[in-house]
């Protein structure tokens, strides 16, 4: 998967990741821009998780939605 196709499917799953993560702004996932690392860190930053508990729920989600990276 090329770049442009993973910024294409980002825009398909930001729903789903609103769904999720509620939290999350728009600004947050317009910076994030289906950067893995990023959304990491905007879970951590808004939920106050700790970094394991938030790549858990990356994690599960990808698996749940059939996202790559």
């Amino acid at each position: 998967m090329n770049k442009d196709e993973a910024g294409g499917n980002w825009k398909q799953f930001k729903g789903k990741v609103k769904e999720q993560w509620g939290k999350l702004t728009d600004d947050d996932l317009t910076i994030v821009e289906g950067k893995r690392e990023q959304l990491i860190g905007k879970i951590q930053e808004r939920y106050g998780y700790q970094r394991e508990a938030a790549e858990k729920e990356v994690k599960e989600w990808e698996g749940r939605n059939k996202y790559h990276w």
